[in-house]
């Protein structure tokens, strides 16, 4: 290529990326609308928010995981009809069925024929709330939803709304009628939170707020979910340079095998983390990190990816992903204390 056409393919890509850069500035302010919107309504929490924002970016599901009265059900649903998408709630419990989930077959006599009844997973936003204390075929039959974007009722397969993005919320399973997720169904959400209690100030704010048989605050509608699909575009395009990639994968590898020489670990941190880890993350695991990366950065009006998206949100992504040793539980360390380590002793590009 000669010299004058390097520079005109050059000067095509700088202003591919300041037209990206202004779209990207431009658009995220949609997403800070949608914040204060939710912000309205609920007290504190902009954590968990930012986070539900990034799954629905992405088309990634979320877990939360906290203790009863911490507003999860309220966030869920409120950034819901904030977004005008089609919500539907389920109330997982002991004695749930596949079909109060999916949908069944219903007979007509009239007809002598059977008719599919759509459950409430037909929606764009699912609430599966308290998902840990249904039985383990509920949370098998919730698996082909959050994979295959599908269910099959009878001998039919019907495909879900798009956008399809489950919500769920588990109490922690120290709680008395609780079940651990399966390892498969808890890889496939692409973040886990842990909230918290709120700040003695916010819960002053939640009593002025709340504290009413009928409390008067209403989300008003921000965005359509048709806008979601362009915005999920638009975070795909979020550059990410290819040193932030090799990042991404020396980070996940080592949760693997955290004493290989491209982890380039000191040698005592690498023996501790080989002790206290019994299974590293999957490659599922470095899909989602770049992808929430990405959305991450969008949320703060860039166009690129840095070092600091990954850490943001990379405890989020790893934390359901790695499994500690029982030494590691014997010594009080938790998956978080584990990522925690990687992410401190891993090399930063």
């Amino acid at each position: 290529m000669s010299t004058l056409g390097t520079e005109a393919h050059a000067q095509a890509d700088a202003l591919d990326r300041e037209r990206l850069r202004a779209e990207v500035e431009e658009r995220s302010q949609d997403m800070r609308r949608l914040i204060d919107a939710v912000g309205r309504v609920v007290v504190g929490q902009r954590y968990m928010v930012e986070r539900l924002l990034v799954g629905l970016l992405t088309g990634g599901h979320v877990l939360l995981e906290g203790v009863p009265g911490l507003a999860k059900t309220l966030t869920v649903s409120t950034l819901a009809r904030a977004v005008r998408a089609e919500f539907s709630r389920v109330q997982f419990t002991p004695d749930l069925l596949p079909a109060d989930v999916v949908g069944t077959l219903i007979y007509n006599p009239r007809e002598g024929t059977f008719a599919p009844r759509k459950g409430p997973v037909f929606a764009n936003i699912v609430l599966a709330d308290e998902i840990n204390r249904a039985p383990a075929k509920v949370q098998s039959a919730l698996l082909e939803a959050m994979q295959e974007k599908q269910v099959t009722i009878g001998d039919r397969t019907y495909p879900l709304p798009k956008p399809f993005l489950v919500l769920a919320t588990q109490n922690p399973i120290e709680q008395e009628g609780t079940y651990p997720l399966p390892e498969a169904q808890v890889d496939r959400f692409m973040l886990k939170l842990r909230v918290g209690y709120p700040t003695r100030a916010d819960e002053r704010a939640i009593i002025d707020r709340m504290a009413a048989s009928a409390p008067a605050v209403e989300v008003e509608p921000v965005i359509d979910i048709e806008e979601i699909a362009s915005l999920r575009r638009l975070v795909d395009r979020v550059y990410v340079d290819e040193k932030i990639k090799d990042y991404v994968v020396d980070l996940v590898h080592a949760t693997r095998e955290p004493a290989a020489p491209e982890a380039g670990l000191d040698a005592k941190i690498a023996r501790d983390l080989a002790r206290l880890i019994e299974f590293g993350a999957s490659p599922r695991a470095s899909i989602a990190l770049t992808m929430a990366s990405r959305a991450h950065a969008f949320l703060q009006g860039r166009a690129f990816v840095t070092p600091s998206d990954v850490k943001a949100i990379g405890t989020d992504v790893l934390r359901h992903r790695v499994l500690a040793s029982y030494e590691a539980e014997a010594e009080g360390v938790s998956p978080d204390d584990v990522v925690k380590m990687v992410f401190d002793h891993v090399r930063v590009p």
